[in-house]
């Protein structure tokens, strides 16, 4: 869903923790397919730069510095950004000044690209919400991973798609790549679903 409004949102692109421990290391994103989503994640900063997007590349510490997995991938170290956030919690915004470097541009809607999709952009996102920015998710720019632990089991696939339905209902537009990059270049703001309609949608039969 879009709205044209009469203000375009003030977009800026979060591109968030595209580390090579995600693309070929022990962390590896299984779905959508790591290739797959960094081919996307590039045209989203390209598309970005073409418009005057403000870009963000956030890169997590814990990782270890200096080591190979910590390093930013290739796709995303090649082209422009207009801050480099470096960060030890999965919120971009946690000890970072992001929220007073977004608010001095008045930025009001986060676009979020990069991995993963349960921790460091669902963190990202949920904080975004609260503080009152509107947010997109580019679901095919993004990833996950498979887990099992004591509360369960959970494919790579079921994680990416729980948490964009979650997403969709209450915190950011989940979209394609594709779609945003329409979005952008018409100026047109994206509209998040709501957890009533989401939820009355289900019970339909």
């Amino acid at each position: 869903m879009t709205n044209t409004t009469a203000n375009p949102p003030r977009r800026a692109l979060i591109v968030v923790d595209v580390q090579n421990i995600y693309a070929d290391g022990p962390l590896l994103i299984e779905y959508p397919p790591v290739q797959d989503s960094l081919v996307r994640i590039g045209q989203a900063m390209d598309a970005a730069h073409a418009a005057g997007i403000p870009i963000v590349v956030v890169q997590e510490d814990s990782f270890g510095i200096d080591t190979q997995g910590w390093k930013i991938h290739n796709v995303v170290a090649s082209r422009p950004h207009d801050l480099l956030v470096h960060k030890t919690l999965p919120s971009a915004f946690t000890n970072t000044g992001l929220a007073a470097w977004l608010a001095e541009r008045g930025i009001d809607t986060l676009s979020v690209v990069g991995y993963m999709t349960h921790n460091c952009n669902a963190a990202t996102l949920y904080e975004a919400r609260h503080m009152g920015l509107s947010a997109e998710f580019l679901s095919d720019a993004t990833g996950a991973v498979p887990y099992a632990n004591a509360a369960g089991r959970a494919t790579a696939e079921e994680i990416h798609r729980v948490f964009s339905v979650v997403f969709e209902s209450n915190f950011a537009a989940v979209v394609s790549t594709e779609k945003w990059i329409a979005a952008v270049q018409a100026g047109e703001a994206l509209a998040r679903d709501s957890v009533m309609a989401s939820n009355a949608r289900a019970k339909e039969i």
